[in-house]
């Protein structure tokens, strides 16, 4: 069973850092692109990084240069970095496994707010 768990989130104020982590489970983690995802209020879901087994990753253009996404195959979880924090990166962030489209965690609620 394909399991997604986010942790990390939390109230910071604008400029800070929060690191996310996702911890994978239940496929060949190593071969999958993984994905973190958020959702503002009243918004659709974007995609905000992602990367490859291979470790190539791609951006959102609101988040380039402030957010880096990495990840350790042995501990089988994926990062979300986050430096800079603005008030418009309040959401719930998911994490996402590329080939798994209905599988979802619960997300973890990151809020930016002095």
């Amino acid at each position: 069973q394909v399991q997604l768990v986010e942790s990390g989130g939390g109230l910071v104020q604008p400029g800070g850092t929060l690191k996310l982590s996702c911890a994978a489970s239940g496929f060949r983690f190593v071969l999958e692109p993984m994905q973190w995802y958020r959702q503002a209020p009243g918004k659709g879901r974007e995609l905000v990084a992602s990367i490859t087994g291979r470790l190539r990753t791609t951006y959102l253009d609101a988040v380039k240069g402030r957010f880096t996404i990495s990840r350790d195959n042995s501990r089988e979880t994926v990062y979300l970095e986050m430096n800079d924090l603005r008030p418009e990166d309040t959401a719930v962030y998911y994490c996402h496994a590329e080939s798994y489209v209905l599988v979802w965690g619960r997300g973890t609620q990151v809020t930016v707010s002095s």
